[in-house]
C-alpha cells in the first residue's frame, strides 16, 4: 500500500526557491552583439564548495522511467551544485526534498519543467535522478569534479512515495 502519491506541480521560481534555482528566460535581458543576441544572464549560482573542485560541463541523455515511479531514493551532492537544462525543449520531473542528514518522506516536492525551464541543485539538496518525460532526452549539465566523495545516497521505502504522472 502506498502511503503517500506525489503529485507533481508545474515548476516556479518561488516553489523551489529553497532547493536552488530555475532557469529560464525573464523577462529582463540585455541587446548584444550588436542586436542580434538577447542575453538573459546570471541565472543560476553555480557553487563548487570545496577546495581543488572545478566547473564541469556535460551532456547527458537520459532514458524516461515509467510512470508511476516507486522513489527508491534521492541523492545529494555536498561538495557543490547540479545544473540541469533541456537541450531541445523536454519537460522532465524534479523531485527534491531539503539538505539535512536524513529525508523526510512527508517534505519530498515534486515538480514538472515547462521545457523551458533549468535546474540548478543548491550543494547538499536530495533530489532524485532526472526523470525524463516522454522520449530519449538529452541535458546540458554543470556541476563539480575533483577529488572528495560528492554523491549521496539515501535509501527510501518504495511503499512510501509513488510518483505520479504529470
Amino acid at each position: 500500500m502506498i502511503a503517500r502519491l506525489l503529485v507533481p506541480q508545474p515548476l516556479t521560481a518561488a516553489a523551489f526557491e529553497p532547493f536552488g534555482d530555475v532557469i529560464e528566460s525573464a523577462q529582463e535581458f540585455s541587446v548584444i552583439n550588436r542586436g542580434t543576441t538577447h542575453q538573459f544572464a546570471d541565472l543560476a549560482k553555480v557553487e563548487v564548495t570545496e577546495a581543488g573542485g572545478r566547473s564541469r560541463v556535460s551532456l547527458y541523455c537520459v532514458v524516461p522511467y515509467e510512470l508511476p515511479l516507486p522513489l527508491r531514493m534521492l541523492e545529494r551532492h555536498p561538495l557543490g551544485s547540479q545544473l540541469f537544462m533541456p537541450l531541445h525543449g523536454e519537460r522532465f520531473l524534479v523531485v527534491v526534498a531539503p539538505r539535512g542528514d536524513k529525508i523526510d518522506p512527508g517534505a519530498v516536492k515534486a515538480f514538472v519543467t515547462s521545457g523551458r525551464q533549468g535546474v540548478n541543485y543548491r550543494p547538499g539538496t536530495w533530489h532524485h535522478p532526472v526523470i525524463a518525460l516522454g522520449d530519449l532526452s538529452e541535458f546540458l549539465v554543470l556541476d563539480r569534479a575533483g577529488p572528495g566523495e560528492n554523491c549521496d545516497e539515501f535509501p527510501l521505502d518504495p511503499d512510501a512515495l509513488l510518483l505520479a504522472a504529470p
